[in-house]
This record gives C-alpha cells, sequence and structure tokens, in this order.
C-alpha cells in the first residue's frame, strides 16, 4: 500500500472543514454542504465564507464600544483639560477642551475586519466576484479607521458575551493575515501556502481531531494531558514534559491518540510496510505512564495518520495494552471523514 499524504489532494473544503473544528466553531463546517463545486483555493473559499458571515454583522450593527475622545467643545462633559484650554485660548472662543467616553464603531475588532477585506482584494487570484462584493461591503466600514494588518493585533482582542458572533470572523480574518502576504510596493498580495508547512498542518490536524472527539462525545473531556515520568534523582526539572496530543474518557474507557502528519505512516522494510518503531514506542510509553495512576481498564492507545484514497486499520496487543494504528481518508467527503473517525474508536476492541 501506498502510504504517502498528498495534501494537493486533500479538496479544499475538507481543509476549511478541519479548519472550523479546529477553531471550535464546529457548527460552522455545516456551510460547507451548501457549496458545489471547490474551490480553487482556500483563500477563495474564506473569501467566500466572510463575504456570508460579514452582511449579518452589517444588518446587525457593528459592534461598539467606548472610546476616549479629547475635542473642544462648548458643551463641558467629562473631564475638563484647564491646561489645554488655557494654552490654545479655547476659552476665548467660548470653548473648553474635554475628554470624554463616546460610543464608537471604529474600534479593532471592525478595523481588523475591514483590514481584511483590503487585504483579499489585493490578492492576485481572488476571483472578480469575491472581489467585487468586498468592495461593495466595505462601503459599510468608512467610518472605520484603516489600519496595518498585522497578526499580533489579534491577540488584543477582547471577546465576551455581547460580542462573541465576532468569534468566528475574527478566526477566519486571523488566518488570513498570516497566509495572504503583501508584496510591498507592488499593490498585490499572494497567498502563503500553509498546507506545504508540515508544522502547521500536523498542528491542525491534531486539534481538528482533538475538537472533533471533544464536541462527539461532550463528556469525554478531550484534551492533552501532560504524564508523569515517575523518575526520581536530581535535577528532575530537565526530563522533557510527557504530554499526549490527545486524552479523553467515552464511558469507562479511556483513550490516548496521538495524531501523526507524517507523510508515510508506515515505512517499508524488507519488502512490507511496517509500523514506525518511534511512534509505536511513544504511545507505549503514554500508556505504561498512564496504568500507574488509574484504576480499572487500561487505557486504549491510538496512532492515527491522514491519508489521501485509502485507509488503513491495524490493531495488536501489546504487553497487555490494546494499540490501534489507524487512518482516516482526507479526501473524502467530510461526512465520511466523521464516521470514519467515531468508528475508529470503537471497531475491533479486543
Amino acid at each position: 500500500m501506498n502510504s504517502s499524504v498528498d495534501i494537493s489532494r486533500i479538496p479544499v473544503k475538507n481543509i476549511y472543514y478541519m479548519l472550523a473544528y479546529a477553531w471550535d466553531h464546529p457548527y460552522e463546517s455545516r456551510m460547507i454542504d451548501v457549496f458545489g463545486e471547490d474551490e480553487k483555493d482556500i483563500i477563495n473559499l474564506l473569501s467566500k465564507i466572510l463575504i456570508i458571515k460579514v452582511k449579518p454583522l452589517i444588518k446587525r450593527g457593528f459592534y461598539r464600544e467606548y472610546q476616549p475622545l479629547n475635542e473642544e467643545s462648548g458643551v463641558l462633559r467629562g473631564k475638563v483639560l484647564f491646561k489645554e484650554s488655557i494654552e490654545k485660548f479655547s476659552y476665548k472662543r467660548g470653548k473648553m477642551h474635554v475628554e470624554h467616553e463616546e460610543l464608537s464603531y471604529d474600534i479593532l475588532h471592525n478595523q481588523l475586519i475591514k483590514a481584511t477585506m483590503m487585504r483579499l482584494c489585493m490578492y492576485e487570484h481572488l476571483e472578480t466576484k469575491y472581489h467585487d462584493e468586498l468592495t461593495q461591503l466595505l462601503l459599510y466600514f468608512r467610518s472605520v479607521s484603516t489600519i496595518d494588518l498585522k497578526p499580533k493585533l489579534f491577540h488584543q482582542v477582547t471577546l465576551h458575551r455581547n460580542n462573541q458572533h465576532y468569534r468566528f470572523v475574527l478566526n477566519i480574518c486571523q488566518f488570513i493575515s498570516e497566509n495572504v502576504l503583501l508584496h510591498e510596493g507592488t499593490g498585490h498580495s499572494a497567498f502563503y501556502d500553509f498546507s506545504r508547512d508540515h508544522m502547521k498542518m500536523a498542528r491542525l490536524f491534531e486539534n481538528f481531531v482533538k475538537n472533533f472527539y471533544r464536541r462527539e462525545y461532550p463528556g469525554s473531556n478531550a484534551r492533552s494531558e501532560i504524564l508523569d515520568w515517575g523518575a526520581k534523582g536530581e535535577n528532575i526539572e530537565n526530563l522533557p514534559l510527557m504530554h499526549t496530543d490527545i486524552s479523553m474518557e467515552v464511558g469507562d474507557q479511556k483513550y490516548i491518540i496521538d495524531t501523526k502528519f507524517y507523510q508515510h505512516g508506515l515505512v517499508e522494510y524488507k519488502g512490507k510496510e511496517i509500523v514506525r518503531s518511534g511512534h509505536l514506542y511513544q504511545i507505549y510509553a503514554y500508556l505504561e505512564n498512564d496504568k500507574r495512576k488509574r484504576k480499572g481498564d487500561q487505557a486504549v492507545g491510538i496512532l492515527l495518520y491522514p491519508r489521501v484514497n485509502q485507509t488503513f486499520a491495524l490493531e495488536y496487543e501489546v504487553q497487555g495494552f490494546v494499540v490501534k494504528v489507524c487512518s482516516v481518508d482526507l479526501a473524502v467527503n467530510w461526512r465520511v471523514i466523521e464516521e470514519r473517525l467515531r468508528r475508529i474508536l470503537v471497531e475491533g476492541l479486543f
């Protein structure tokens, strides 16, 4: 069997599907049901979705916050700035400099959305219909300041109960800010293909699987877990942390899942394909260390690999532990992906 992962063959809609789960917005993944043909790239697909999501924001009314305002006014309100008023002779004009707060749409949340849409309009491979729609939507942002789109700004945004409806839109904007790069001085931007970045795709795959199981099995508490080495001696702090990709409980059964985004899930040895020894040692170490603190049934270990147009499912009993080596095909319909992930947990247990 061919064990390579050809990312270029993963449908763009499936990458969006993984992003929606990784961002913890699984219900937004259902939006791909309404789309027919696949887009040319993830940026065009996200542009389409951003347009769909920004329209309700406009109809609902942009979120506003109180912003400090310093102005010369004939109405006394807020804090009167006597020093500035005297220095600029405001009192001679019957006015004073005052400092007060005013509800404003011109806040970082809306500034980032505007900056993202402007960046997309410069994307050289953006479809004309999306460019035209974004240009029209930007007219509603005329009172919002234009800022430079920088990924670090998204960490300054505060989200709470009153503006939660901005979260998914800002997730899209942040992704675009990190992957649509401006060509300085040209007025155009290009897409940095994050799917060619092994570390980013590995992190996406892990977060997708973790949030999928957390949502599909609400009581599972799917999370990354730190395990204790049980080591003794001096300088224990020099030992690396042993943390799982995913630990979860479904009923009375615990699972430890290690997601592996490798070009080859299995390796060839003497004419046959075998499980990577390093990966098997790793999952066994997790299970052995977890065993020391658990009572009852032992955890099941799962090595989970992405595949394209082919899947495999291997299962062993290793020193009393059930270990599964499985793959999920990322090229099929996303509903089939969901079903595959559910079945991996329950099929073929000893």
